[in-house]
């Protein structure tokens, strides 16, 4: 089955984009030659050319969007041009494997056709959704040129890899694929990777809990529901126990830091930036309640939060918005507050800081979830039945 793999994705570094980094070593491991096309990391993977576990990586300079809309199309026009340029030096390649957002790596694909190259779509985001969500501009003329782009994606898709069922749905419905052509790999972390340590009472700040955010900082995140939901938590419940502590970055996270000035938490809350796994694993066995604030909306509804698996694979309690597939996800793992409701969501977490118990309960669910059910093995057992699908001359 093993031949070469050609792996794009526009808009994280790699290895830092933890599920392409789990499919390119699971295609290795398999036996095929893999290949990375992805942009340099702001402070890390800032080689443009790397080895990592025999996987090889080809990074380009990329500077990130700005200004809305028009900004991203600086930004995709950049990354298509680097991306053919570094294609056309790797060579022939059996499989273009294109992780979306944007979706253009179908023209990558198309370049190659002529060789026999076979083209695999690995829906991260559903795109129209996503712009719906993102920037409130409703359906205007980019709008339906998003879904121009996502339409010819699948068309020239032999295989469509979907994150869960909600995202297999719209490639069998809005995609006209059919059935044994859309295969669902879930994200889903590698449990080794996420261990418990000694936890920390220092991080807490002095305060008897711990409250965390870990993920990206985007508009559709939900950082600012997290933080006025924290400020409910001070100011209808009269809790000022906590500490809280929000890991990662994104568009948003100068705003959100001021935010959180705004609403009087600048001493309650801490923002980390990015940081090693040496330290995520020290914030996430010290918290007592995990947040995923992802408010209600056309692509959250229907999205896998890797925040939630990782969540659960440190058996941690989680407070999150009523989401379809955050149900799906996490189950038992998890209280849900009514759909973009910060009083509820602040509600659960004073619920949930009172009941020691039923956090332990929590967590023990979320762990057996990830490690059984939920599991990357079977993830990876489903990544490699699409490839075979996908270079069966038939």
């Amino acid at each position: 089955m093993a031949g070469r793999a050609l792996i794009l994705v526009e808009n994280l570094s790699v290895p830092l984009d933890r599920r392409v980094w789990q499919e390119s070593v699971a295609l290795r491991e398999a036996g095929w030659e893999v290949h990375v096309i992805c942009p340099m990391g702001a402070k890390q993977d800032r080689e443009a050319e790397a080895v990592i576990d025999g996987v090889r990586i080809h990074r380009y300079p990329l500077r990130a969007a700005t200004g809305g809309p028009v900004g991203y199309l600086r930004e995709y026009g950049s990354a298509l041009w680097h991306t053919f340029r570094i294609a056309r030096r790797l060579g022939r390649f059996d499989v273009v494997h294109g992780c979306n957002p944007p979706d253009l790596f179908f023209l990558v694909a198309l370049a190659m056709r002529g060789k026999g190259t076979r083209f695999v779509f690995d829906q991260h985001d559903l795109v129209p959704e996503l712009y719906l969500s993102r920037f409130g501009r409703g359906r205007d003329l980019l709008y339906r040129a998003v879904c121009l782009l996502e339409r010819r994606t699948y068309r020239a898709a032999h295989v469509v890899i979907a994150t869960n069922e909600s995202y297999r749905q719209v490639a069998l419905s809005r995609g006209g694929k059919l059935p044994g052509e859309v295969f669902v790999v879930r994200s889903a972390p590698v449990v080794e990777r996420f261990h418990q340590v000694p936890a920390e009472p220092g991080l807490r700040r002095g305060k008897p809990y711990l409250l965390c955010y870990l993920g990206v900082m985007g508009p559709q995140d939900g950082v600012d529901y997290a933080l006025r939901s924290l400020a409910r938590l001070r100011d209808e419940h009269g809790r000022t126990d906590w500490h809280a502590v929000f890991v990662g970055g994104g568009d948003t996270f100068d705003a959100m830091v001021a935010l959180s000035r705004e609403l009087g938490l600048g001493e309650a809350v801490e923002f980390t930036g990015r940081i090693p796994d040496s330290d995520l694993m020290r914030y996430l066995s010290t918290a007592d309640v995990c947040l995923s604030p992802d408010p209600l909306n056309p692509l959250n509804d229907v999205s896998t939060m890797n925040k939630v698996m990782e969540y659960m694979a440190m058996a941690r309690p989680i407070v999150s918005f009523e989401l379809r597939e955050a149900r799906v996800s996490a189950g038992e793992a998890a209280l849900y507050a009514p759909a973009n409701d910060e009083s509820e969501f602040a509600k659960l977490i004073a619920r949930l800081l009172d009941d020691p118990s039923e956090r332990r309960r929590m967590g023990e669910i979320g762990r057996e979830r990830v490690t059984g059910p939920l599991s990357w093995t079977h993830s990876k057992k489903a990544l490699l039945a699409a490839y075979e699908a996908a270079t069966d001359p038939r």
